[in-house]
């Protein structure tokens, strides 16, 4: 292969490639909780010691969706630091910019905006941790992007056909097409493809002329039939491809055989998993492109934890250990310590040779128990490394690995999906698990109206983007469309006639995928448009219960100026019993001291002032519960006008007397005295092609080693 002879010339591109950094993991953890910031300012280091061009991030960004104050401000306060300055950018962008970065209000590059300074810029991608989300659509990335210090590209807003536009930049006679896709579900994205919904538009002028670079965050390793994205799909004109998610380091880039473009997959800069594929080095890569000729240079980073894991079979040592000696399972712990410690030493010796390296590392000893064998205490083992690891908690991993045959192939067998640990790789997702439970469960408990893959993609949306509105919009949507199918059908108002009719219409809807992922998106959309507007409603709200409370509050205060005089009163004891005022309670006290006869009928005339007369005490009413707490069955009925009166909705009145006892009354809505308002309800709050494409590449090594529901009652 040809080698780049000057790397620092003018016609070569310098390009920091970084994936699935993860600001913000594990933050609160005493120990780990600096982990994500300290490794971020030594990628942005690198980058400013190496003086590159720009720095490509490949996704994740962030771990939250919404990341906290202190995640935002440390990000903003590193790029800040290290890619703001007064060094000039060697290279320009040929493309449309209002065509690149469409979704931005400033819809133009960084460093060409007259009131920044941008020294390095950064071009990053969503992925499917920070992705866009809310009725708005955005995500943190268009926080960094709006503050100028971050170019958000790659984002895709339709979901019928993608049109991927390359950004074009130059630097001397080398051109780069950098292509760029954010995270979609991969098995929307798998559809798509198979159904040539995805195009990468390339430029008019001289298209052999380009260094074609793509950056993608999907799964690249296969999880299931269509949940990931085979490199096959990708057009075989592209000559580099970040692959972004897999948190495995491979940055070497690797050749396809069959569409002859290479891959780089960088992998995480920090452990999120205690996975084998977390357990090899972290690595980032500085890209040398110049012409059609590329060179990637491994930078290993210094500030990551390191991480050890091992795994025993205990079924593999017979000669150590016997199930059925009384005295095995100290055997086994103590055989568990002698494992860890060879770990630790070994993190000792790496450390001693890189001071920057965090003290503490991770370890984790997988132990298979199965043939018999009992584990021990897993928390009492910790509490002897508490000092010198950062995971005390998970060092130890019980499993047994067993094959059992299902006694029915139609059967669930929930205990084969855990029988390995989730570290092996798999992954378990929520609308798998959704969808595997309908499709096995009993005839009566069987979904009649909802499709599984609608459900499960609702839930997820609830688990993961905290759509609480989801499950209850999608049920409304399809319930809707249903009645809608059964009024243009005319069908008889017969159980069994409607019966037949919905399985029908169920069962087309089922074949028909892209009807079906048009009405999870419509209900989606629909729960975010409703939670933006409960969050209006919500400030009006608080503005009304202020204005109330300013009010009554008033009436109080020229009520106890009122009471002043009659403190005196032949009867020895206050007209009316007011909360908080001194002087009342000073007559009081003085009352029942000089007549016990009066004191104990003050008692009396206290409880029954305190229930029986509203203007002497203060009264709340909690609020009604949210309608996203009721049931899918509850769903149905609210849709239909014959069952609306036969719902009772609950109030609770609290009130408050001098002996500061709350009593608490609950009865049907309409029992409760008129003049008490109900405060209204909250929340809710491609050719393939087998020639060669002219790149070389060269590298520098020889060998690379590879959910909760609140029903949130505020009371004023």
């Amino acid at each position: 292969m040809s080698t780049i002879n000057s790397q620092d010339d003018e016609d070569t591109f310098k390009i920091l490639i970084a994936t699935d950094i993860h600001l913000g993991y594990m933050e609160k953890d005493p120990v780990r909780g600096n982990d994500t910031f300290v490794t971020f300012n030594e990628i942005l280091d690198h980058a400013q010691k190496n003086e590159v061009d720009f720095i490509l991030l490949g996704g994740d960004l962030f771990h939250d969706n919404k990341p906290s104050r202190k995640t935002i401000h440390a990000c903003l306060e590193s790029l800040r630091r290290y890619c703001m300055g007064d060094r000039p950018v060697q290279f320009e962008i040929l493309s449309d910019q209002a065509v690149n970065f469409c979704n931005s209000m400033f819809p133009w590059v960084n460093y060409q905006d007259e009131n920044l300074n941008i020294s390095i810029p950064v071009f990053s991608i969503h992925g499917n941790h920070d992705d866009p989300t809310g009725a708005d659509a955005l995500c943190a990335l268009d926080i960094l992007s709006c503050a100028g210090l971050l170019n958000h590209f790659g984002r895709s807003t339709s979901v019928e056909k993608i049109d991927i536009s390359p950004i074009l930049l130059r630097k001397g006679r080398t051109k780069i097409a950098l292509y760029g896709l954010g995270a979609i579900p991969d098995e929307r994205l798998y559809r798509m493809f198979v159904n040539k919904q995805v195009t990468m538009l390339r430029p008019k002028e001289d298209e052999d002329s380009w260094f074609n670079l793509f950056v993608i965050h999907q799964n690249r390793s296969k999880h299931g039939a269509t949940n990931y994205i085979p490199e096959q799909f990708l057009d075989d004109f592209i000559n580099l491809v970040v692959w972004g998610h897999e948190h495995e380091c491979k940055i070497a880039p690797c050749q396809n055989q069959q569409q002859h473009f290479y891959v780089s997959q960088p992998g995480s800069s920090v452990v999120t998993s205690l996975s084998p594929g977390e357990a090899v080095k972290k690595h980032i890569g500085l890209l040398h492109v110049r012409g059609k000729k590329m060179k990637m240079h491994k930078i290993p980073l210094e500030t990551v934890r390191t991480f050890y894991m091992d795994d025993i079979v205990l079924a593999d040592h017979p000669d150590l250990f016997n199930p059925d000696n009384p005295k095995v399972t100290q055997a086994i712990q103590a055989f568990c310590m002698e494992k860890v410690e060879m770990m630790l030493d070994n993190a000792e010796r790496e450390r001693l040779g890189n001071p920057r390296q965090p003290a503490k590392p991770l370890i984790r000893l997988r132990v298979d128990y199965a043939g018999g064998f009992e584990p021990f205490n897993i928390h009492r083992f910790s509490q002897k490394y508490m000092d010198r690891v950062a995971n005390p908690k998970d060092i130890i991993h019980f499993f047994r690995h067993r094959e059992q045959k299902a006694k029915n192939d139609n059967d669930l067998n929930f205990g084969s999906l855990f029988s390995r640990p989730a570290s092996d790789g798999m992954t378990l997702r929520v609308e798998d698990l959704v969808k595997q439970y309908f499709q096995t469960a009993e005839k009566k408990v069987q979904l009649s109206l909802l499709t599984e893959k609608g459900m499960g993609e609702a839930v997820q949306e609830f688990v993961d983007k905290e759509e609480k509105d989801a499950i209850e919009e999608l049920v409304k949507f399809q319930l809707e469309k249903t009645q809608r199918f059964l009024k243009e059908r005319h069908t008889a108002a017969e159980e069994e006639k409607i019966d037949e009719e919905v399985r029908k219409f169920r069962e087309s809807r089922k074949k028909n995928a892209e009807e079906e992922d048009e009405e999870v998106r419509e209900a989606m959309t629909r729960a975010r448009a409703h939670r933006s507007e409960d969050a209006k409603s919500m400030s009006g709200a608080h503005r009304s219960e202020d204005a109330v409370l300013v009010a009554a509050s008033s009436d109080e205060e020229a009520m106890d100026t009122g009471m002043k005089g009659s403190g005196d009163s032949d009867d020895g004891f206050p007209a009316t019993l007011t909360r908080g005022r001194g002087r009342a309670r000073g007559r009081t006290r003085g009352a029942r001291g000089q007549n016990p006869t009066a004191r104990g009928s003050s008692q009396r005339r206290r409880g029954s002032s305190g229930r029986e007369s509203a203007p002497s005490s203060r009264t709340y009413k909690a609020l009604s519960v949210p309608a996203k707490n009721m049931s899918i069955m509850n769903a149905f009925r609210s849709l239909k006008p014959d069952l609306l009166n036969s719902s009772k909705s609950y109030s609770e009145d609290i009130i408050d007397d001098d002996s500061d006892v709350e009593a608490a009354s609950t009865a049907p809505s309409s029992k409760v005295n008129p003049r008490l308002s109900s405060t209204p309800s909250l929340g809710k709050s491609g050719s393939q092609s087998q020639t060669s494409k002219g790149v070389d590449f060269e590298s520098d090594e020889d060998e690379f080693d590879p959910f909760q529901t609140t029903a949130t009652s505020r009371r004023k």
